[in-house]
């Protein structure tokens, strides 16, 4: 085996073992999510599992459900965008930008 290709696969395995890691870390992470200028509010973990939700008793209207409705989903989707972003951040560090399936 050349030198190259030695160096090449401890720079894999290296970088699988911080790449373990970082997941392990990540899934304990909490990210929250809010809506409705923070009537409406929601916390993930990093495996992206539901650990709370918070509705402010002002935002619930029994003949407006539909505005509740919607704020929920937005306050999720906020979450997920801050997911996201912090996944990218997090793994994008690890793999310096590399291009991985």
């Amino acid at each position: 085996m050349s030198k190259d290709l030695n160096k090449l696969l401890k720079q894999a395995q290296k970088m699988q073992s911080q790449m373990m890691k970082a997941q392990d870390e990540f899934k304990k992470q909490e990210i929250e999510g809010s809506a409705g200028g923070g009537m409406v509010t929601l916390k993930l973990n990093g495996a992206n599992e539901l650990l709370s939700i918070s509705i402010n008793p002002e935002v619930v209207d029994p003949e407006d459900v539909e505005m509740l409705e919607d704020l929920i989903v937005a306050a999720y989707t906020n979450a997920q965008e801050k997911l996201k972003s912090a996944s990218d951040s997090t793994f994008g560090s690890i793999t310096n930008g590399l291009k991985l399936p």
